[in-house]
């Protein structure tokens, strides 16, 4: 049995970089929604940073699913 140390190396390194990016990304999704609450008295209009912080989270959301996908894609195919 031959065990090509290179080709492993080289899959621990991609998983690992890819994993700790999607988690990264999803986790400035979570913040970017975690964002602080109005007031209790405050009028409940968004405001231009509140509702570029929910968009920002949105696309880190959708980015997140579209590396899921794509992973998935590359498995069944």
């Amino acid at each position: 049995m031959n065990i090509d140390w290179a080709a492993l190396g080289t899959v621990f390194g991609v998983s690992l970089v890819s994993t700790v990016g999607l988690v990264g990304l999803f986790t400035l999704g979570v913040v970017a929604l975690a964002g602080r609450s109005a007031p209790e008295g405050a009028a409940h209009t968004a405001s231009r940073p509140a509702v570029a912080a929910r968009s920002g989270a949105y696309l880190c959301f959708a980015l997140c699913a579209a590396a899921v996908a794509y992973g998935i894609y590359l498995i069944v195919a």
